[in-house]
């Protein structure tokens, strides 16, 4: 096993310098590991604007912040339904209205193991609308920002991009066939994780090395992801892992995309999460990606049917 760069304990927020001056905008931060990033961001002095969906519990979950770090922190919300394209493209234009700079975007927010195959508005299977698309979208508004603060794409992906079929089901890529739970959702998150070493090679062609786009998972964080979305069954097994060392505290799930978002000098070709067994738990750092998440004719193919699908054109 290749050593941890950041030593035995691997990556830690005490390596997180002053952030005052700096400016966040995170996806899903009412709970779990989105809500961890935003509160150790906040205690380095740091900006954030959070994207949630539900208002009242943005405004709930700022209160909360302000009883533990004080009243002058900077933090602010925006709603945002990642189901919804129209929803998206608003806060988008409210994120770029309130802010001047975006030092990191951290695409964190996901719906998982949707009992039910559901579709989005816009005709997309669930999850795929959700974790995919809607971060697609929103990561090409923000760009331009992005860009000029010479900032970073963060995407939080799951271990599960290397269960299910292991590729995109273009053929019938919103499940109209044998949808399963878990099936559907692989795919959303390993369409994810694609999308960002795609973006790579195209910032690299374009000559945009200054924008930076990178892939981590939280590992088997203790959050309420499976809880609030996912069938009965995945919830017992998921209340029995909780009670074992399978897991791990959500603030710990909250590492690897906080490493991504401020750590100098980060190889954006490595995937980033715990390093212990399964990579479920243990010090973060680097680990091993499957090749099949880095393949190129896949992701390209991806990319283009996502801008079709969007009708929205990145531009690099």
């Amino acid at each position: 096993m290749k050593t941890n760069q950041f030593g035995k304990k691997g990556w830690t927020p005490d390596r997180i310098k002053d952030l005052k001056g700096k400016t966040f905008v995170i996806t899903g931060t009412t709970s779990g590991t989105g809500f961890e990033a935003t509160r150790i961001l906040l205690s380095k002095g740091a900006k954030v604007v959070m994207l949630n969906r539900n208002p009242a519990k943005a405004q709930a979950t700022i209160a909360a912040l302000k009883q533990e770090l004080g009243n002058n922190i900077d933090v602010n919300a925006i709603t945002m339904d990642l189901a919804e394209q129209a929803s998206v493209k608003k806060a988008a234009k409210e994120v770029l209205v309130s802010v001047s700079q975006i030092d990191a975007l951290l695409c964190n927010a996901a719906i998982a193991q949707t009992p039910k195959r559901g579709l989005t508005i816009e005709g997309w299977e669930m999850q795929m609308g959700v974790n995919y698309f809607g971060h697609f979208t929103l990561q090409s508004l923000l760009f331009p920002l992005i860009e000029k603060s010479k900032g970073r794409i963060v995407t939080v992906g799951s271990l599960g991009y290397d269960m299910g079929i292991k590729t995109i089901k273009f053929e019938d890529l919103n499940w109209e066939k044998d949808y399963t739970p878990n099936n559907a959702y692989s795919q959303s998150k390993l369409a994810q994780i694609m999308s960002m070493y795609e973006l790579q090679d195209r910032l690299k062609e374009a000559g945009k090395t200054d924008v930076k786009a990178y892939s981590c998972h939280p590992g088997s964080s203790r959050t309420s992801l499976i809880s609030t979305n996912g069938s009965l069954m995945m919830k017992m097994i998921f209340g029995i892992m909780k009670l074992t060392p399978l897991t791990q505290p959500a603030e710990n799930g909250a590492y690897p995309q906080l490493m991504c978002a401020t750590e100098p000098n980060l190889d954006e070709k490595g995937f980033y999460g715990p390093t212990g067994r399964n990579h479920w738990t243990g010090p973060v750092g680097a680990h091993k990606i499957e090749p099949h998440a880095k393949d190129k004719t896949v992701a390209k193919r991806l990319w283009e049917l996502s801008e079709k699908e969007t009708g929205i054109k990145w531009n690099i």
